[in-house]
């Protein structure tokens, strides 16, 4: 009975790995744009499953704010670290306070049982 139990949670543990967003409450400091705030954060892949992650910016009620970045869909290999700058208008600041990476799972995948993952960061004061 006890072998069972550790032999599932072991999957469980092996199925919960996702990716990580650092940090994970962004300072936003004034960017060499007049009126834009810009915030610099990092994400992690620890899924082999997974290549791209989308970036979004979101209010406490999960209405997407306009933002500006490089790129609104990161392409992060496995085992990769991949650096980013996000730009958020003055006049958005106050509405803002999540930015959030999700996993985008491709079409042909083989294993249908993979889950997507959307981890969040929120937005710490302006400095």
């Amino acid at each position: 009975m006890i072998r069972s139990i550790i032999i599932i949670l072991l999957f469980l543990a092996n199925i919960s790995f996702a990716h990580e967003m650092t940090p994970t409450y962004p300072q936003l400091t004034k960017s060499y744009v007049d009126k834009v705030l810009v915030t610099k954060l990092s994400i992690f892949n620890s899924r082999e499953d997974v290549e791209y992650y989308e970036i979004g910016v979101f209010t406490k009620d999960w209405k997407q704010i306009p933002f500006a970045t490089e790129y609104k869909v990161l392409q992060v290999k496995y085992q990769e670290r991949k650096n980013f700058s996000i730009y958020i208008r003055e006049v958005d600041v106050d509405k803002a306070i999540y930015i959030c990476s999700i996993s985008k799972l491709s079409k042909g995948l083989e294993n249908k049982t993979s889950i997507s993952s959307k981890i969040c960061s929120k937005i710490g004061r302006r400095l």
